[in-house]
């Protein structure tokens, strides 16, 4: 069996390029650098990485025209989610500006916010997540998710956790570029290890937010 080598410059080269000729056309001209350079390795990362994180889903490349005014028919983007629990868990991706790395709950049902809220109140649950979000924070993430302006009713405004009250959805992301070691076999140890810093609030998340 094949072997993770890294991410080829060619793959960050395609998605560049994707950007100026999003058609059927130029996608099935360029689709062997897709499979061999995105694609593939992208497979090999995922697959070496599984013991440690679980099994994860690449993102078809075709984006969802049906109701979209922007009829372009290719993602500028590939993604992958090692799931944890359904919309929790571990999200790398390739474009055009290079990798980036994620994790976390996107998925905001009224229940899975309720839930998540009374966690985030309740004194024990909620400093441990403030302190995960900042430590998260200190090491380079960008705290993310979809969020109220003001604290949801119910709650005061002046909760010291109000801040996390007011997310609906809650993950981190780091934009990494194209850093050196993004073409070697090293690239996956560099991948788990930021994984590994965002574990904590993963799990957080699939214990007090996910389905």
């Amino acid at each position: 069996m094949s072997t993770f080598t890294g991410i080829p410059a060619a793959a960050i080269a395609f998605y560049a390029e994707l950007e100026d000729n999003n058609n059927r056309e130029w996608w099935l001209a360029h689709k062997d650098v897709y499979d061999s350079s995105v694609k593939e390795p992208l497979s090999l990362l995922l697959a070496e990485l599984e013991d440690q994180f679980g099994p994860a889903k690449i993102f078809r490349p075709n984006r969802d025209i049906r109701f979209s005014a922007d009829k372009s028919p290719y993602k500028t983007a590939q993604g992958a989610f090692a799931a944890t629990k359904e919309g929790t868990g571990f999200y790398v991706q390739l474009s055009a500006e290079g990798l980036l790395i994620g994790g976390g709950c996107h998925s905001h049902s009224p229940a899975q916010i309720n839930r998540f809220r009374a966690a985030v109140d309740a004194p024990v649950s909620g400093e441990a997540l403030q302190h995960i979000v900042e430590a998260v924070a200190a090491a380079g993430f960008a705290i993310e998710g979809e969020k109220l302006k003001t604290v949801p009713r119910g709650f005061d405004k002046d909760h010291p956790r109000a801040e996390l009250l007011k997310h609906k959805s809650l993950s981190a992301g780091i934009e990494l570029g194209e850093p050196d070691w993004l073409s070697t076999s090293d690239a996956r140890k560099e991948i788990a290890a930021r994984w590994e810093q965002l574990r904590p609030l993963v799990e957080w998340m699939s214990e007090h937010a996910a389905p």
